[in-house]
């Protein structure tokens, strides 16, 4: 058999992938997958039958075949019988991404042993998502306490106690970081081995002063806290996402520079627990990669809440003076300094590569460190994969799962299948929520589409109404053509539950009709997407509950 990818022009819906499907089964295609929104049929044919009769019946079907690439084929790795190798799998870091692929390769039988230098569960469980999370729940609910919205009803908030916090916050992370990581090594007998890996070559590595060696290699060693240059920065003690999250104490002042979604999250954290917060950036907007109203409406309602932004800063240097963090920025041609009791550099990660000595493994990187990764999830030596972070993809546990799973797929189960990152949705945990999915209004353009949006203020949802928390934003943007939703971007409480229906609707190419004809529960932050979507061409303010 050989295995070939057709681009098709003309497919609009799941009925038209069938309709290819069952054409190409009737001239004996197998393994067929056909994608409507990627415009492509992958599929298998006898070594007999050539792919100009599977052009052809494409073409039958009405549609238009386009550009063919025969795929190689990977190599399916022969399990059981070891030879030469200790493992057949071999995975570096024990995150989401490397107990997703281990769990798929145990699918196939594969032998795989984990390894880990640090602690078992990666990033998100253990110093990012989780605890991060949990705090800022705590914060959200002592800012309500002390900034009630509902006039009549008095709460009081005290000085926050860090310590019970801490406690709550690393019990949890230790009970998930046991039952969603530690114990699965047992559960599918993978090896644990604990130590600092090294490529010695190609298809080895050394742990502990041993050499190992595997049939297939995963890298999935995520990132780290990168530190910008700026002067005397080395010379301060600053805190990173990680240390902040141990702090005792709520500082009275916390300078955040970088105004991403950590620093965001983070600052804001602090502020809903007492601090007086500055966030400090580079960029004149704040998230100047998403759609300006949301930029517009995140600056808003952090403004209102009385957090500090200064943007457009050009960082000159940082020192220390006693206890206090001093920041001198110039902004518009003046220069300021901003005292702080903590300093939070939120400006990024920076991928875990420096000491894999991945040279003598033929596995190329890219200018920050990142491992470089085909379709495939595999690097430029074809015996080593790589997923998560290490890859400087999405940054998301969620996005390193899946590539770890394809990864495993394909270095274990030759399944050769791509990665598929069109649709992947984001959330950043402020207060409101900012999530988006798809295209901006911009990226659409700059892909070529003529671009219809709609743009919904959040005082024109009922439930932000009965919130009584008003300040934020839905916007959808359609292809003007089909009037099919290829993004969707929305800053309001909930919003990160609210993003996932938008999601489906980006991936399945649903349209703005399908949302307006589809019943959305009154008095829920969801209902905003069908309110965007009457938006479109319809003033909402002019109908009753429920209308339209």
């Amino acid at each position: 058999m050989k295995k070939y990818r057709v681009k098709i022009i003309g497919m609009t819906c799941t009925g038209c992938e069938e309709h290819v499907a069952v054409a190409l089964e009737n001239i004996g295609a197998k393994e067929i997958e056909v994608d409507f929104r990627r415009e492509e049929a992958v599929f298998e044919l006898p070594n007999d039958v050539e792919v100009e009769i599977a052009k052809k019946a494409i073409s039958d079907t009405e549609y238009q075949p386009g550009e063919t690439e025969e795929v190689q084929q990977q190599e399916t790795v022969q399990l059981g019988d070891k030879g030469d190798y200790d493992y057949d799998y071999i995975i570096i870091g024990s995150g989401g991404a490397s107990f997703s692929s281990a769990i798929e390769a145990a699918k196939y039988g594969a032998n795989v042993a984990i390894i880990e230098r640090g602690t078992v569960g990666g990033t998100c469980v253990n110093i990012g998502c989780v605890p991060s999370k949990t705090l800022l729940r705590a914060g959200e609910i002592n800012h309500i306490a002390k900034n009630n919205p509902f006039v009549g009803l008095h709460t009081s908030a005290g000085n926050v106690d860090l310590t019970p916090l801490i406690k709550q916050k690393n019990d949890l992370v230790t009970d998930l970081r046991n039952s969603k990581y530690v114990d699965l090594i047992d559960d599918y007998g993978f090896k644990l081995i604990k130590g600092e890996a090294k490529f010695v070559d190609e298809k080895t590595v050394e742990v502990n002063g041993i050499q190992l060696s595997a049939k297939r290699f995963l890298i999935a060693t995520g990132a780290s806290p990168a530190v910008p240059k700026i002067p005397g920065i080395e010379e301060v003690d600053y805190l990173t996402s990680t240390s902040l999250l141990e702090l005792k104490q709520v500082p009275k002042r916390l300078t955040v520079i970088g105004s991403g979604y950590i620093g965001m999250e983070l600052g804001q954290l602090f502020h809903h627990l007492g601090s007086e917060v500055t966030l400090m950036q580079r960029s004149p907007r704040l998230l100047k990669e998403y759609d300006p109203e949301v930029s517009e409406a995140i600056t808003q309602a952090l403004t209102e809440q009385g957090i500090n932004l200064v943007t457009g800063a050009t960082f000159d240097r940082v020192e220390q003076d006693g206890e206090i963090k001093k920041v001198y920025v110039t902004v518009n041609g003046r220069t300021k300094v901003v005292e702080s009791d903590q300093l939070l550099v939120a400006t990024g990660r920076k991928p875990n590569t420096t000491t894999l000595n991945l040279e003598v493994a033929g596995v190329e990187v890219g200018s920050r460190g990142e491992i470089m990764i085909d379709e495939y999830s595999q690097t430029t030596n074809s015996s080593i994969y790589a997923a998560g972070d290490v890859t400087l993809g999405p940054q998301f546990v969620y996005v390193a799962a899946y590539q770890g799973g394809i990864a495993a797929g394909n270095a274990i189960g030759g399944l050769n299948k791509k990665l598929n990152l069109e649709v992947v949705p984001g959330v950043t945990f402020t207060a409101p929520a900012i999530a988006t999915v798809g295209l901006t209004e911009q990226q659409a353009k700059e892909k070529g589409y003529e671009v219809k949006t709609s743009v919904l203020p959040l005082d024109a949802v009922p439930r932000a109404l009965v919130n009584r928390e008003t300040t934020g934003v839905f916007k959808l943007v359609a292809d003007a053509k089909t009037m099919k939703i290829i993004g969707a971007h929305v800053v309001a409480e909930n919003a990160g539950e609210v993003i996932y229906a938008a999601t489906l609707a980006v991936k399945f190419g649903l349209t703005v009709e399908d949302l307006r004809e589809t019943m959305a529960p009154y008095l829920t932050m969801a209902e905003g997407l069908k309110l965007a979507a009457l938006t479109f061409d319809k003033d909402v303010s002019k109908l009753s509950c429920c209308a339209g």
